[in-house]
C-alpha cells in the first residue's frame, strides 16, 4: 500500500485521509489528533500557546482557535463530529525554570486548554500521553487511528 508521511510543522495542523500518517515532533507544545473512524480522516494539529489574545496573528499557533479550524475543515471533508474522537499528546516541560516562571507552566497550561476546547466541542478524549519532561514524535495513522510516539530512550508507545 502506498502512503504518503504528512509532516506537521509547529502552529500548523494538517488532515490526511487513509492511508496517509501525519508526523509531528513535541515538546512543550500539544498535539492534537481527531479522528473519523467511520471515513477514516485524521486531523493533526500542532498547537504551541493555549489562547490567543491579540487580534491578527497564526489562529494554528493556539488551542482556542487551532482546534476550532481543524475541526471544520474535517467537517467539510464529511466528517461527523459526533463520530469524532480525539488523542492528545506533549506538553511536556522541557526547561529547568524557577516554578514561578511562566515558561515552567507552557506545557500544563497547553494540556488544560486543549482538554477545554476539545469538552467544549464535544469531543471526547479516548487517549493522552502528556506531561514528563521529554519530547515526542508522533506518527498518527488514518487508516486505523493509531498513533505511535517515540521518545529518545523509552518504549515506543502505541494509543
Amino acid at each position: 500500500m502506498n502512503f504518503d508521511f504528512i509532516n506537521v510543522g509547529i502552529a500548523d495542523y494538517a488532515i490526511a485521509k487513509a492511508p496517509n500518517i501525519l508526523r509531528t515532533v513535541l515538546g512543550s507544545c500539544v498535539g492534537i489528533c481527531l479522528y473519523d473512524p467511520q471515513l477514516k480522516i485524521a486531523g493533526l494539529s500542532h498547537i504551541m500557546l493555549p489562547s490567543k489574545n491579540e487580534k491578527g496573528g497564526n489562529d494554528k499557533k493556539y488551542a482556542d482557535t487551532a482546534i476550532e479550524l481543524m475541526l471544520k475543515e474535517m467537517e467539510s471533508m464529511g466528517a461527523l463530529r459526533e463520530r469524532i474522537v480525539a488523542k492528545i499528546v506533549g506538553g511536556a516541560t522541557m526547561f529547568r525554570i524557577s516554578s514561578n516562571s511562566l515558561m515552567s507552566e507552557i506545557g500544563k497550561n497547553n494540556v488544560l486548554k486543549v482538554r477545554d476546547v476539545l469538552a467544549r466541542l464535544n469531543i471526547k478524549i479516548i487517549a493522552e500521553d502528556t506531561g514528563g519532561n521529554y519530547g515526542r514524535t508522533i506518527d498518527f495513522y488514518s487508516e486505523s487511528g493509531i498513533l505511535r510516539i517515540r521518545s529518545l530512550g523509552r518504549e515506543e508507545k502505541v494509543l
